[in-house]
């Protein structure tokens, strides 16, 4: 793992606003910078950026972050390229860490190579009458090819032997262009085909996948998994689609490379393919934090319905109440290649209102696998249906579908809840009551208390200092986070919001604790109006401590010397609380 200190001390390093600026432009408007945001579509600007809080937030949207999620939710990097960017930007070298080496320090550049091979397929692709027939005969313009780098591997078994100065170089096996057969004589991997160059984020080229022309198996042949490929982190045509996919809000997932180029050639500019492999949850991650609607599109075959049911359940974790997956379900006869070539863009746009929401999908799939008619069948349905909801990580769809599922198993959304052992969220605490103890109600003005000095500490964490630590208690939720937080405070009573935040990412206190930087920017709440806050809940708090003992003390039939003077004491604490008067402050 990158080390905690390395990243805190990147983001104390780095201004949230000159990194946004990079790509967004930002305009003053009081203490904070305004724009339209850059993840949906608005024409009133409801994106914030806080340089005090090294925060920024989108009201219209939710999304919210610090710099480095920025850069992986505009850039789509993963986060230790994010980190890396971040990093060179300031001057930073990188821990020695890294998941994957690219390059060696010795070695030739893997990227380099793969760079070269494409600029010679590309000019090959120039002079083959053949090659440019098939793409012609496919409906692909000149223009649509060389957006996407087309290019040609002729016939002939070592044709890159003319390319690089040595063919039997390691580092061209290493980047999964050659194959070294039994008895020492290697070849090209790809011959006769025509290549797509699959591109990594920055728009470098990591593979290929060659397209047989005519007859000939495997039909389409990819690059094995190599130091810089790996199949299931990968989307084709995403470094290509990005700016039509933040234009048009949407994405859709599809299954060739054909599919992408055709739909691109008909104006759909936003469409992405999975590389010969089932839908990941590395390309559901990457595609969520490029937009909010996801749309799958498969063939309505049995193969298809199977691939869209993997789908749905590797996207049920990283789903939000503000995100939507949909399936598109295409007729026996066409894909979305041959879909679009016969009918037309339009057309195809007009086909995706069709598509399914998640929910409708997972519904009558689930019911399409029991005889609701039989109590058998109907409990069936409830015992389907509980790993798939325990997943969603959406509340309010997770609400909707269990009403949904009681309803159709004839039972009340209580006990479908108890039976799946989902607890449905209700305001700020979304975990479960304690199993022993005072009933829920009791806690509530405890917790109140604990969300109010958390909003504070995420103001103003220097405040941490203050807090008496017999008021931290583990035994809910809340407790447990403002006991990490203030310890984390505590050790960095300077940082900044979007340090606090980056230090919890990985953490069930994640979600809560930046919805609650997001409330501090929407309520405008300044770190200094923090303290009067704060420091009247621990004074209230302090009260109560002292009345608590008091009426203990004077219970007592009988009170030892001391105890009659801890008595004194307390009366005369408690007046002179009293007469500095009430301290009810509330966010």
């Amino acid at each position: 793992m990158i080390p905690d200190s390395f990243k805190q001390e990147l983001l104390h390093r780095v201004d949230v606003v000159d990194v946004i600026e990079r790509y967004v432009p930002l305009k003053k408007g009081g203490s904070n910078y305004l724009a339209c945001c850059p993840f949906h579509s608005e024409k009133t600007p409801s994106f914030t950026v806080s340089p005090t809080k090294q925060f920024y937030h989108c009201f219209g949207c939710g999304v919210h972050g610090n710099a480095i999620s920025f850069l992986m939710e505009y850039q789509g990097l993963g986060y230790v390229e994010a980190v890396k960017d971040l990093a060179e930007s300031v001057g930073m070298k990188m821990p020695e860490f890294e998941p994957r080496e690219k390059k060696s320090e010795s070695g030739p550049d893997l990227y380099a190579i793969m760079e070269q091979a494409c600029d010679y397929y590309r000019e090959q692709l120039k002079t083959s009458p053949r090659a440019i027939e098939y793409l012609k005969g496919r409906g692909l313009t000149g223009k649509i090819a060389a957006r996407f780098g087309i290019g040609y591997a002729p016939e002939g078994w070592q044709n890159l032997e003319r390319v690089f100065q040595s063919y039997a170089d390691k580092a061209l096996k290493d980047a999964g262009l050659v194959i070294d057969a039994e008895g020492g004589r290697r070849y090209d991997r790809f011959r006769d085909r025509i290549m797509f160059p699959i591109l990594n984020q920055r728009g470098s080229v990591i593979a290929f996948g060659g397209r047989v022309i005519g007859e000939g198996e495997p039909k389409y042949l990819n690059s094995p998994e190599t130091p810089l490929f790996e199949k299931g982190q990968e989307l084709y045509g995403l470094s290509q689609a990005r700016p039509a996919i933040r234009a048009a809000s949407r994405v859709i997932v599809v299954e060739g490379y054909m599919d992408v180029v055709a739909l691109a050639q008909h104006g759909i500019e936003y469409a992405v393919a999975t590389l010969g492999t089932a839908t990941s949850p590395v390309h559901v991650q990457k595609l969520l934090r490029q937009t909010d609607e996801v749309v799958f599109c498969f063939d309505g075959d049995a193969a298809g319905r199977k691939a869209a049911w993997h789908a749905l359940e590797v996207s049920l974790p990283y789903l939000a109440d503000n995100k939507t997956v949909r399936f598109l379900f295409l007729s026996p006869e066409h894909d979305p290649d041959s879909f679009v070539r016969e009918e037309g863009g339009k057309a195809f746009e007009k086909k995706l209102g069709e598509a399914r929401p998640l929910s409708a999908f997972l519904l009558d799939e689930l019911k399409g696998r029991v005889d609701p008619g039989t109590a058998e069948g109907r409990s069936r349905l409830v015992h389907e249906a509980k790993p798939l909801l325990q997943k969603l990580s959406a509340p309010a769809l997770r609400l909707q579908l269990l009403k949904a599922l009681a309803d159709a198993a004839g039972m009340s959304q209580e006990d479908a809840a108890r039976i799946m052992e989902i607890r449905v969220a209700r305001g700020y605490d979304a975990r479960p009551a304690p199993a022993q103890g005072a009933p829920r109600a009791a806690h509530l003005p405890k917790r109140r208390r604990e969300h109010r000095l958390l909003q504070c500490l995420l103001a103003k964490p220097a405040l941490a200092g203050e807090l008496p630590q017999a008021m931290l208690e583990a035994d809910s939720f809340e407790g447990r986070m403002l006991v990490a937080v203030a310890d984390f405070c505590r050790h960095n009573p300077q940082a900044q919001g979007g340090e606090l935040i980056e230090h919890f990412k990985d953490t069930e206190f994640a979600a809560v604790l930046a919805s609650g930087q997001a409330a501090l920017l929407e309520t405008k709440f300044e770190a200094d109006h923090m303290e009067p806050e704060f420091r009247g809940e621990v004074a209230n708090w302090l009260h109560e401590q002292r009345r608590s003992r008091l009426d203990a003390l004077t219970a007592k039939s009988e009170q030892t010397p001391a105890e009659q003077v801890e008595i004194r004491d307390l009366v005369a604490q408690l007046k002179d609380q009293s007469d500095v008067g009430p301290k009810n402050a509330t966010i």
